[in-house]
C-alpha cells in the first residue's frame, strides 16, 4: 500500500475545511432531513425521549431533531472545532441543546441516561483498529437506559467493495477541488485527499484510513457486546443526487436495545 495515514487523523481532519470538502453530504439541510426521517420511521422516539448524538460532529441532526420538537438532546464528539461550530448555530436558532467535547469511547456520562443513542453519519471505524469500535458501542451499552435504542449508520462494506473506484474527484463552487485517491486493504480502506484552489494552488493534502464492515460483521459486533433485537437495513440511501459521496453513498443501519 502506498499510501500511509496517520493512526491519530482523527483527531485533525473535522476542522472548518472538512465542512467544506464533505459539505455535499453533512451542510445539506435537506439531506439530513431525509436522514431522520428513514431514523424516525425505523425506531419509536418520542420528544420526551433523552437522546445521545455520539459522534455526532456540529450537530446537524439534533439540529433537526430540535426543529421537530425533541428537547432533551446531547452532542458529544471529539472535535473541538465542530462542537464550537454546533453550539453557535442552535445558539443562533434559539435551540437549547447540550454540545460535549469529548472522547466516545470515555465519555464520562452517567450511566443508564439516555433512551436512544445515534451514532450517524459514518462515524465509526476511524480508530486504528476495530477494537476501538467496540469501545464506543460498549460505552453506548453502559450509557443507555434499560431497553433504550441504538441505531447506527455507517458505510456498508460490500457495497463498497463491489463499487470500489481507486479515483474520485469533485468541484465545490468555482474555485475548489476534492481529489481522492483510495486503496482498498482487507477491511480498511486508506485514503489520499488532495483539496486544491484553482487560484492559489494545494490547500491541504492528507491521508485517512477507514475500517469497513459487512452487515453480518457489524451486526454479530453488535450482538456480542449484548444488544438484543439487532437487526440490519443493508441499503440506507438517504443522498438524492448522483456522484462519488465517498463513504457516504453505500451505507446501513443497524438498530439494537439494551436488555
Amino acid at each position: 500500500m502506498s499510501i500511509k495515514a496517520d493512526p491519530e487523523w482523527w483527531m485533525n481532519l473535522f476542522d472548518e475545511l472538512y465542512l467544506v470538502t464533505d459539505a455535499r453530504s453533512v451542510c445539506d439541510d435537506t439531506v439530513t432531513s431525509r436522514e431522520i426521517d428513514i431514523i424516525l420511521d425505523t425506531i419509536p422516539l418520542s420528544p420526551d425521549d433523552e437522546v445521545l448524538d455520539l459522534c455526532g460532529g456540529h450537530g446537524r441532526h439534533s439540529i433537526e431533531l430540535f426543529s421537530r420538537g425533541f428537547r432533551n438532546l446531547t452532542v458529544l464528539d471529539f472535535s473541538q472545532y465542530l462542537i464550537e461550530r454546533g453550539r453557535e448555530e442552535a445558539g443562533k436558532q434559539g435551540m437549547s441543546i447540550t454540545f460535549i467535547q469529548g472522547d466516545a469511547r470515555h465519555t464520562g456520562l452517567n450511566p443508564d441516561r439516555f433512551d436512544c443513542i445515534l451514532i450517524l453519519g459514518n462515524s465509526l471505524g476511524y480508530l486504528p483498529s476495530a477494537k476501538g469500535d467496540r469501545k464506543i458501542l460498549s460505552e453506548a451499552l453502559r450509557l443507555l437506559k434499560k431497553g433504550g435504542y441504538l441505531l447506527v449508520d455507517i458505510a456498508n462494506g460490500e457495497m463498497i467493495r463491489e463499487r470500489f473506484k481507486p479515483l474520485a474527484w469533485h468541484e465545490i463552487g468555482e474555485d475548489i477541488v476534492v481529489c481522492r485517491q483510495r486503496e482498498l486493504d482487507g477491511d480498511s480502506i486508506h485514503t489520499r485527499e488532495m483539496v486544491l484552489s484553482k487560484k492559489d494552488g494545494l490547500i491541504k493534502d492528507s491521508c485517512y484510513s477507514l475500517w469497513i464492515y459487512g452487515p453480518d460483521t457489524f451486526s454479530s459486533l453488535v450482538s456480542s457486546l449484548g444488544f438484543t433485537d439487532v437487526r440490519v437495513i443493508s441499503d440506507f440511501s438517504p443522498l438524492m443526487r448522483k456522484g462519488d459521496f465517498g463513504f457516504m453513498n453505500a451505507r446501513m443501519v443497524i438498530i439494537g436495545r439494551k436488555p
